[in-house]
């Protein structure tokens, strides 16, 4: 084995150009969610090149999945997103997109190229005998960062499709570009935010501005709804818990001498575990009944999103063993990834399931954060994802954990 993964290393910095090549394609021509055809058809142009992987298109409008079966054994999942964001990229790259107002900004155009390369490297480990018996299903999922009509991401049609029913682990790679290029974040447990947004209209009876003694001022109201919704982790929630509230709209009215009728307030709430999850919603309904008590009344919706990303404690130390052969020079740190919301937890809820978060950043110059219009990732990580996935497929392919 230790003569396998020096030879990884070599043969995944062998692609290095092609993956950078893949990579930049990808973040030239960035397509929102459900909306990935040029990206999808890239994504099967490269698998189909290779021989031996089954490929299966249409899983939630442009997924893919493909499947490289070696005999009776495990099954793995190994999963890339590939949608972008609604964000006008400023980098100033050559290769810098070429839609307007749409950009990779969270890496998704990385993990799809790794995983291309790893696809590629068992492939060829495969035909060489080199493959542990089981089966690796390669997930090219649409989708991540927004939801359909159905108020619905891309996970769980992958879930709902059944291509997900005879797998017994899955692993994925995310940016990270607060940690230096190699660098790995795990975590045990939760590791990032169920996701809930609320849309919550204050009814009044609005009027002229001048004699607001005759209206039911919803903008009065609403100052009132704002430091309960404020208030909420502070004095509703266990200070040991992990939650978030934030407000990102207020909208009402459309002139300075009318008071208006109604007032929206948009936002999201975010959470560890599902107690709090659920206790925050319970919260949110009573804070928004207060509009009662100044003789309005309100309207509350609240969309569910995903659940939060909760890491299988034996797949974290797969990828830990993996990160510490191969590349034993880099740093490895454990810790919660934050309050993002992250759609892998939906298979994360069905299977024992890790996410690890790969760091991309430079030493010697500025990391902007994830969803950031100047976000870039040092390009040398290509190769080193593509290692760690491959080494960490093999590793549980020899044992199933």
């Amino acid at each position: 084995m230790p003569d396998y993964e020096e030879k990884l290393k070599e043969r995944a910095a062998g692609i290095k150009q092609e993956l950078i090549e893949w990579r930049r394609y990808l973040h030239q021509f960035p397509e929102l969610s459900f909306q990935e055809e040029r990206t999808s058809a890239f994504v099967a142009a490269r698998l189909e090149e290779l021989q031996g992987i089954e490929i299966q298109k249409g899983i939630a409008g442009y997924g893919i999945v493909a499947v490289l079966k070696n005999g009776a054994g495990p099954v793995l999942a190994l999963r890339a997103d590939m949608d972008a964001l609604p964000i006008q990229e400023t980098t100033g790259l050559p290769f810098a997109s070429a839609i307007d107002g749409v950009m990779h900004a969270c890496g998704h155009d990385a993990h799809t190229a790794i995983l291309l390369g790893a696809a590629r490297l068992l492939t060829e480990d495969f035909h060489a005998g080199l493959l542990p018996n089981g089966t690796i299903k390669f997930l090219f999922q649409p989708a991540e960062e927004d939801t359909d009509d159905h108020g619905l991401t891309g996970a769980p049609y992958f879930l709902e499709a059944g291509v997900l029913e005879d797998v017994e682990g899955a692993l994925a790679l995310h940016m990270c570009p607060w940690r230096n290029t190699g660098d790995l974040q795990v975590n045990a447990g939760p590791s990032m935010a169920s996701v809930d947004n609320f849309f919550l209209t204050i009814q009044g009876n609005g009027g002229h501005a001048g004699y607001p003694h005759q209206t039911i001022d919803p903008v009065w109201i609403a100052t009132s709804v704002l430091q309960g919704l404020y208030g909420l982790i502070s004095r509703r929630i266990d200070p040991l818990g992990v939650a978030a509230v934030s407000v990102g709209s207020i909208s009402g009215g459309t002139a300075f001498n009318v008071i208006p009728d109604q007032v929206t307030i948009k936002g999201t709430v975010r959470a560890y575990t599902e107690r709090i999850r659920r206790q925050l919603v319970e919260e949110l309904e009573a804070v928004a009944a207060s509009a009662r008590l100044f003789g309005g009344s309100y309207q509350l919706h609240i969309e569910n999103g995903e659940p939060a990303l909760s890491n299988d404690g034996k797949l974290v130390e797969l990828w830990k063993e993996t990160a510490q052969t191969l590349f034993p020079d880099q740093e490895i740190y454990e810790a919660p990834y934050g309050m993002g919301g992250e759609d892998f937890s939906h298979i994360a809820s069905e299977l024992p399931s890790a996410m690890a978060f790969l760091g991309c950043g430079w030493k010697d110059k500025e990391n902007f954060p994830l969803h950031s219009p100047n976000f870039t990732l040092n390009e040398e990580v290509l190769p080193l994802g593509v290692a760690l996935l491959t080494g960490a497929t093999h590793k549980f392919l020899q044992r199933q954990l």
